[in-house]
């Protein structure tokens, strides 16, 4: 079988885990995306229960989904 590969999963790292330094935007919780090349930077979707601080006082560790919602690639943030 042969797989055809996503041209933009170079650029976007779906599926990637990360270390990312949050802010709070409008009542979300954005960043820049960590590869520069990247034209869309991160936002917060799920996980948000695990944060003690709001937001948090260094970076954390998020998961890039495949999603996209308000002009900004769907993150998932870790435990911490």
């Amino acid at each position: 079988m042969t797989s055809i590969r996503n041209p933009f999963d170079d650029v976007l790292w779906i599926g990637e885990t990360v270390e990312v330094t949050l802010e709070d935007q409008n009542d979300s919780f954005v960043a820049e995306h960590p590869n520069e090349a990247s034209p869309l930077g991160l936002v917060v979707v799920d996980g948000l229960e695990h944060l003690e601080n709001q937001p948090p006082d260094g970076p954390v560790s998020v998961e890039i989904v495949a999603s996209v919602v308000d002009g900004r690639i769907a993150a998932r943030l870790l435990e911490q």
